[in-house]
């Protein structure tokens, strides 16, 4: 699919992954099918020319804020699985020139890695430069008390951002401080992309764009 969209004339810097399981998936035989796809896709994105995949550490396999509340695995045993994944993708990623983008994610979605700090402690242990943060904007809205520092906060560690309001819209639908955001992503040094993940609310091609306009405005 990534092969035929480029074919098409489709920009892809960055990857976000779509799979049923990921690298921190409770069953070994799932991590290890989920670290051996997100290698097929940063090799591909690679062979396209972006700079790499983004991922979550897991996704709707376990929130501390919805019954049962007490996950199977305690906190450090997740630890050790994450620095194993992440380990095994970072250099697969550095072989293919590219980077594997965490992407911490809200309580409710995941229950190891919610904010930029949990992602930054993991990829610090990881030790590798091809393992970097992917923030998105619509979980930090739900998980960071002060966004703007957060970011600034995990600075060295920012390899990419997604975009979208608080309420999961496309930018300036939602009540997010956009100016605060984007500009601690300036101040953070960060020169990459921003790349939407978003639904949209009125007319798609409109909403679609009235991103970038909105978001230059933001950014002054």
């Amino acid at each position: 699919e990534l092969r035929k969209a480029a074919a098409d004339g489709v920009v892809m810097p960055t990857v976000c992954v779509d799979m049923l399981h990921f690298i921190g998936a409770f069953d070994e035989e799932l991590r290890r099918d989920a670290v051996a796809q997100l290698k097929s896709q940063l090799s591909v994105i690679a062979e396209l020319g972006g700079v790499g995949a983004q991922t979550p550490a897991s996704y709707g396999m376990f929130s501390r804020r919805l019954p049962p509340f007490t996950p199977p695995r305690d906190e450090e045993a997740d630890r050790e699985v994450l620095l194993a994944g992440l380990t095994a993708l970072g250099e697969h990623a550095r072989a293919e020139g590219v980077t594997l983008f965490l992407e911490p994610l809200n309580r409710y979605e995941d229950h190891m890695v919610n904010r930029l700090e949990h992602a930054a402690e993991l990829i610090e242990a990881v030790g590798l430069d091809s393992v970097r943060i992917g923030i998105d904007s619509y979980h930090m809205n739900i998980e960071e008390a002060d966004p703007p520092g957060a970011i600034v906060a995990a600075a060295p560690y920012i390899g990419h951002a997604q975009v979208s309001d608080s309420n999961r819209f496309q930018p300036g639908a939602g009540h997010l401080d956009w100016a605060a955001w984007l500009g601690a992503l300036e101040a953070a040094g960060y020169e990459g992309h921003l790349a939407v993940e978003c639904r949209l609310t009125g007319d798609p091609e409109q909403a679609v764009r009235s991103i970038p306009p909105f978001l230059a405005r933001a950014a002054g």
